[in-house]
């Protein structure tokens, strides 16, 4: 569904809370969570983010001498791709709201060799501080459910693409077949807060990451919302049977 309330609260999960406390509740849980979450999400997925997350680089595009804006890219991993296709005369800009999470990716990229062509700056999606017309291709992977406006983000990002330039937004979504929801469900709030209390002693922050999935936009709806940010040419693929999709557009 579209965020259309017109009152001072919004979702956290389940929760209702007030709209200037979301991001706090936020950065609480990705702080709690920051120092193993390539563990969990290796665990949460079976390995497959990373076969979703090749795709979403496969999408986007991107050419030697290039600027990539990762937004929420956390630990690095897409950042250290894309500095690989950018090149020596590219740019890759790893970009989260998150102190925590982004000194592990710093940290993680530091260890690889990889911040010749890249660089580290903590932003909201909201409210992007760099120029309009500036961006080559932005990517979002598993972060657009966690923010407080995303029609407020999606057109921020619009206003810094250049023009023809690429947004992909990686997310979960809602799986295509009925059996296979329940059986996503019955994992997602049963097996995913099991494993957080047992690898980062957090049950209640892995929760909160099952019940963002499952008030975060449905495919049609995030396409539509892409498209009244400004993108043209705007689709989604599913995979996995829809649990994930990743959504593209570009601007004209």
């Amino acid at each position: 569904m579209h965020e259309t309330s017109t009152d001072d609260t919004t979702d956290f999960g389940y929760e209702r809370v007030r709209k200037e406390e979301k991001a706090g509740r936020v950065r609480e849980v990705f702080d709690s969570v920051a120092s193993r979450y390539d563990l969990m999400n290796d665990l949460m997925s079976g390995g497959m983010h990373r076969l979703w997350k090749r795709f979403t680089i496969e999408l986007s595009g991107v050419r030697p001498g290039q600027t990539v804006l990762d937004i929420a890219g956390g630990t690095g991993d897409l950042a250290a791709k894309f500095s690989q296709r950018v090149g020596p005369d590219g740019h890759v800009i790893l970009a989260d709201i998150n102190a925590a999470m982004l000194s592990v990716g710093r940290d993680r990229l530091i260890d690889k060799g990889a911040l010749n062509n890249i660089s580290v700056s903590q932003a909201d999606a909201q409210f992007l501080p760099y120029a309009d017309n500036s961006i080559d291709c932005i990517t979002i992977a598993f972060g657009l459910r966690n923010v407080t406006d995303k029609a407020l983000a999606l057109r921020s990002m619009y206003r810094i693409l250049k023009p023809g330039g690429r947004l992909l937004v990686l997310e979960f979504s809602k799986p295509t077949s009925p059996l296979l929801s329940q059986a996503y469900d019955a994992y997602s709030f049963s097996a995913l807060p099991f494993m957080g209390k047992l690898i980062t002693n957090d049950a209640d922050s892995y929760r909160y990451l099952a019940e963002s999935i499952r008030k975060h936009p449905d495919q049609e709806t995030l396409l539509e919302m892409v498209e009244d940010a400004g993108f043209v040419d705007c689709r989604y693929h599913n995979m996995t049977g829809g649990i994930v999709a990743i959504h593209r557009g570009v601007k004209g």
